[in-house]
């Protein structure tokens, strides 16, 4: 990163790393919960029995969209706080929430139990989850960008991304485990265990992160702000007057990201168990060691991406998910395990490439003291409109062709060619900004009238 000069005593990169980490991890955990259960049972718990199947997908796959609803809006709120504050405090206060919402789905009655009150409930705590994770990826990822020595940012910041990996990773293998106490058993209670065990992380996460130091980057925000009279002006202001384009690129540039990390996993489950009636469990182990394969690799792509520049590793790795795209589907209907899983994981090892480099590409594009809400507001906006309704739109895709899967995987080859071009932006719109910064800095040590 450029726009940081060392303090005295600078925190150490490695803990910022571990803390961005697992405050990422735990809150992904709870997040991919959410979607595992509304593939496999929110249908059937939070849902009248005698709605038709398809119907009760979409329904299903329509509370987990609603959380991505108010994420922007958790962006430009803790953004604020954490442009203006600090960077640690929104942390905390975003895996506090985070935690609550989840611990209390496990403990939501059915249907059955209260009749329309549990879906009513069931959108309401995933909105409080929409809004903690709307300021977590912000902020985990500059914590740990910001605090990366010369050079290393990519790396680095792909420690906030690994959270991801971590989440899934955690959520599939416990739901695969209650899994094992039979259809009936998980069905009934068995979806409720891996969010009431998720209460025990969150206690970790916050250890961790209250010891966390701050990014070295607020202290020159703050001697900034003591010098200006005016600083009443709102970070969320400034970047849609100045950095809107960049706003708008990285919402594109994240698309696959996000959105077609949800199309094969989340929908991919859905068609895997509804259209073809496949297994489960197999279909979980295999998301479960795609999970893996993808918190190996994204360390080492990103070290590459620091070598080679990072904007050529996502854009290699946009380039696989079109190749890939259809052949992930076109093998679901063999039945073959071997196949299921090996595209599975070649297309968790390509999308890969996407996760942490992209945080470093991002962060690079905004000015520091607006770096946060910068960021923030196109992670969460993408999550919004791609994300969000990937699964649900994914569903309409296929259920307009007969159920067929071709629709969907042609839309994510869709977004990933835009994805493509819009990396390749990030990139041009950062050395505009560098050079913009140069030029200010040689004009003020210009003496007047030189």
């Amino acid at each position: 990163m450029t726009d940081r000069t060392t303090p005295s005593k600078p925190p150490s990169p490695y803990r910022s790393a571990f803390a961005a980490l697992a405050g990422t991890s735990i809150e992904w955990y709870d997040f991919y919960a959410f979607a595992t259960a509304a593939a496999l049972v929110f249908d059937d718990v939070f849902f009248p029995s005698d709605m038709p199947t398809a119907l009760k997908t979409i329904a299903s796959f329509a509370t987990f969209a609603v959380g991505f609803l108010l994420r922007p809006l958790g962006g430009i709120v803790f953004g604020h706080i954490g442009d203006r504050v600090g960077r640690k405090k929104t942390l905390v206060i975003t895996l506090l929430m985070m935690g609550i919402a989840s611990f209390a789905i496990g403990l939501l009655p059915t249907y059955g139990q209260v009749g329309a009150l549990a879906p009513i409930l069931l959108i309401t705590l995933r909105l409080v989850q929409g809004i903690a994770i709307g300021g977590e990826w912000g902020g985990a990822v500059l914590i740990a960008v910001e605090n990366a020595p010369k050079g290393r940012a990519t790396f680095f910041g792909s420690f906030a991304q690994l959270g991801s990996s971590v989440g899934a990773l955690l959520s599939t293998g416990a739901f695969s485990l209650m899994n094992l106490f039979g259809s009936d058993a998980f069905h009934s209670w068995g979806w409720r265990v891996p969010f009431l065990a998720s209460s025990i992380l969150v206690v970790i996460g916050l250890i961790v992160r209250t010891k966390l130091e701050d990014s070295p980057v607020m202290e020159d925000i703050h001697a900034e702000q003591s010098k200006k009279s005016d600083t009443a002006r709102l970070p969320v202001a400034e970047v849609l007057q100045k950095d809107w384009k960049t706003v708008l690129v990285g919402v594109f540039a994240l698309a696959t990201a996000t959105g077609g990390y949800y199309v094969v996993t989340s929908y991919l489950l859905s068609y895997g168990t509804d259209e073809l009636h496949l297994s489960e469990s197999m279909l979980l182990n295999g998301l479960s060691l795609a999970a893996f394969l993808e918190l190996v690799v994204t360390p080492f792509l990103s070290l590459w991406g620091d070598k080679i520049g990072a904007h050529r590793v996502v854009v290699g790795g946009l380039a696989g998910v079109v190749l890939l795209s259809l052949p992930q589907f076109m093998v679901m209907g063999t039945g073959s395990v071997f196949l299921i899983y090996l595209t599975m994981l070649a297309m968790r090892l390509v999308m890969s490439a996407l996760y942490g480099p992209i945080a470093a590409i991002l962060a690079d594009g905004f000015a520091p003291h607006v770096r946060y809400t910068g960021i923030s507001l196109s992670y969460q906006i993408c999550n919004m409109v791609f994300a969000g309704f990937a699964p649900v739109t994914a569903v309409w895709l296929s259920s307009l062709a007969g159920g067929a899967y071709w629709p969907p995987a042609v839309a994510l080859m869709a977004v990933s060619v835009i994805g493509i071009w819009c990396t390749l932006r990030l990139r041009t719109y950062h050395r505009l900004r560098t050079a913009d910064e140069t030029s200010a800095d040689a004009r003020v040590a210009v003496p007047a009238g030189a």
